[in-house]
C-alpha cells in the first residue's frame, strides 16, 4: 500500500496545499504505508487552476524525505527522454545510500507532447522509439549499478565513454515501477519493473488485465506484481463521503483542466480503456483517473479488499488533504485491512 504524494485530484484548489506539508512523510513511516510515489509535472494542464503547475521535482523530494523517515521507500518519478542514464544511475545511488536500501525508481518513458516541446524536447510519435530509448536508457543505468570497471556504451542513442558508476545502490539495484498501456510498454514494463501500474476502471476486466500480465511476465522468467492507484473519500458516514465527492467534482472540478489532461492521454497514451471515456473522465475530475474508494471506513476498506481479491498486488491512495484525511483513514481502515489479512 502506498502513498502517491501529490494529491490526484482536478480540483487542485482543495490539494495543491497538501503537496507541500513537511509532517506527512513521517506520519505515513509511523503508520506503516509502504511507499511514497510522486506524480513528476513540468507544466500544468491549464484551465482556472493550472492543475499540475506546481509540483514537486521528484529526486530532490524523494532525498529529502528518505533522510527524514525511517522504514518507508520512497521512489523518484524520472522521464527518460529528460534525465541522462549516468547522472540518474549515480542520484538513485546516492539517495538508497542515504537511506539504507529504501529508494525507488518510477520510469516514465513519455507521453505529454506539451512537457516534451516545454522542455525542447520532441515526443516520438511511435511507442517503438520511446520505448527503444528507455530500454537502452535503463540497460546503461543496469550496466552502471553492475559493473565493476569503467566501460565504454555505443548504443543506437548513447555514445559513452569511460564511465562507471560509483555509488552503486546497497542492493545492487533498486525497485522499478513503470506504467505502461501500449503492447510496447507493456513489454518494456514485463521485462524491466519489479511493478506495473494499470489503472482498475472495471474490475471484470481488471482481473482478466492481470491474468494477462502476469503471464506475459512469467514467459519470460519474470514475477512482476501489478499495481493500481485509488483516490480516498472516508468520513463517518457514507452521506458525508457523497456529500465531500459531489464537492470535489460535481462543484469544483476545473473541467478544462480535465479535458486538457483526457484529451492528452487519449491521444499519446494507452493507459486507459478508450470505451469508457465518460466514466473516466468523470474519474479524472475526482482523482485523477484512481479507482474511487469513497464511504465509510468499512466502505473504503471493502473497496481495497476488492481490489486484493481482482488480482492487485497493491494500491497508491491518494487524498485532497493528506494531513486532514490520513490520519482518520489511518485509524479506521487500516485496522480493519489488517484483520482482513492484506496488511
Amino acid at each position: 500500500m502506498a502513498a502517491s504524494p501529490a494529491a490526484r485530484c482536478a480540483t487542485p484548489r482543495a490539494s495543491r496545499a497538501a503537496s507541500y506539508t513537511t509532517p506527512r512523510g513521517t506520519t505515513l513511516d509511523e503508520a506503516g504505508i509502504d511507499f511514497m510515489l510522486p506524480i513528476a509535472r513540468w507544466i500544468g494542464y491549464g484551465g482556472e487552476t493550472d492543475f499540475h503547475g506546481g509540483v514537486l521535482e521528484t529526486m530532490t523530494w524523494a532525498a529529502g524525505l528518505l533522510a527524514s523517515t525511517k522504514d518507508i521507500s520512497v521512489f523518484a518519478t524520472i522521464h527518460t527522454a529528460a534525465n541522462n542514464p549516468v547522472v540518474i544511475a549515480k542520484q538513485i545511488a546516492t539517495i538508497d545510500q542515504i537511506s539504507r536500501g529504501r529508494a525507488g525508481l518510477n520510469i516514465v518513458a513519455g507521453w505529454n507532447k506539451p512537457e516534451y516541446e516545454a522542455l525542447g524536447l520532441t515526443l516520438p510519435d511511435d511507442h517503438e522509439t520511446r520505448y527503444g530509448y528507455a530500454q537502452e536508457w535503463f540497460d546503461v543505468i543496469r550496466k552502471l549499478w553492475t559493473a565493476d570497471e569503467y566501460f565504454d556504451w555505443e548504443g543506437t542513442y548513447f555514445k559513452l565513454k569511460h564511465v562507471m558508476g560509483d555509488p552503486k545502490p546497497i542492493n545492487g539495484s533498486v525497485p522499478i515501477l513503470n506504467a505502461a498501456g501500449s503492447p510496447q510498454g507493456r513489454e518494456f514494463a514485463t521485462d524491466n519493473a519489479d511493478f506495473l501500474f494499470t489503472p482498475a476502471i472495471d474490475l471484470s476486466r481488471s482481473k482478466d488485465e492481470i491474468q494477462e500480465l502476469k503471464e506475459q511476465a512469467a514467459g519470460k522468467g519474470r514475477d512482476v506484481g501489478v499495481l493500481t492507484f485509488s483516490h480516498v473519500i472516508c468520513r463517518e458516514t457514507e452521506a458525508e463521503a457523497r456529500a465531500f465527492q459531489k464537492y470535489i467534482t460535481d462543484d469544483n472540478a476545473d473541467w478544462e483542466a480535465v479535458d486538457n489532461l483526457v484529451n492528452l492521454q487519449f491521444a499519446h497514451a494507452h493507459s486507459f480503456p478508450h470505451d469508457l471515456l465518460a466514466q473516466i473522465r468523470y474519474l479524472m475530475a475526482q482523482g485523477h483517473g484512481g479507482f474511487p474508494l469513497v464511504g465509510t471506513p468499512q466502505q473504503v476498506a471493502e473497496g481495497i479488499i476488492k481490489l486484493h481479491e481482482t488480482g492487485f498486488a497493491g494500491t497508491t491512495l491518494s487524498f485532497v488533504n493528506y494531513v486532514d484525511e490520513f490520519p482518520y483513514f489511518r485509524d479506521n481502515v487500516l485496522p480493519i485491512l489488517a484483520e482482513a489479512g492484506i496488511r
